[in-house]
């Protein structure tokens, strides 16, 4: 039987270009006066800590707010997990009510993460509307009828397929790579 590799999908030049990208398409849309950024803890807040970076860089004069929030106990499968989940922190220090949010996540999958990722938003506030930014879209995965605004690339693999984000923070090196067996 032939054993598939570990591919690397997305290479760090490209890895840059897509996250520049993202933050010109989030300009064109928003003039962060009454936009937010929160990225879903723990790997969307990272790419919502750079897309403000990068934000802020393009637009010295705005304000632009980025918040980290953990949707742990708002998910479906919260209490069918062998062992005990453990939260991340929620960094929210302003609310939401009448603002609009972007969303944020490294991977959109099966759209379950962005659904708990709502109901964990309207802790802090109604905002007016939500938008959804995602760095790699697994489009043929969706479980739930939830679809990005802000896609930085789409990637087509079948279930047993991970794609993983390594960010240069933590591996050293900014790529994705497809995985064609989940990690342990």
């Amino acid at each position: 039987m032939l054993e598939m590799q570990n591919q690397v999908l997305i290479p760090p030049p490209q890895f840059a270009l897509i996250l520049d990208r993202l933050a010109h398409q989030l300009i064109e849309h928003h003039d962060f006066s009454e936009t937010d950024l929160v990225g879903l803890q723990p790997r969307g807040s990272r790419l919502a800590e750079r897309l403000t970076a990068r934000l802020k860089e393009l637009l010295p004069e705005a304000n632009v707010r980025c918040g980290k929030l953990d949707a742990t106990f708002f998910r479906d499968d919260f209490r069918t997990h062998a062992k005990p989940l453990s939260p991340n922190v929620n960094d929210m220090e302003f609310d939401v009510e009448g603002r609009h949010v972007v969303l944020v996540d490294d991977v959109l999958f099966t759209g379950r993460t962005i659904r708990a990722g709502l109901d964990a938003l309207l802790a802090h506030g109604r905002p007016n509307s939500v938008a959804l930014a995602v760095l790699i879209d697994r489009r043929f995965s969706r479980e739930l009828p939830i679809e990005p605004n802000y896609i930085g690339k789409h990637i087509d693999s079948i279930g047993a397929q991970h794609v993983k984000v390594e960010w240069a923070e933590e591996h050293g090196v900014d790529q994705v790579i497809l995985l064609n067996e989940k990690p342990q």
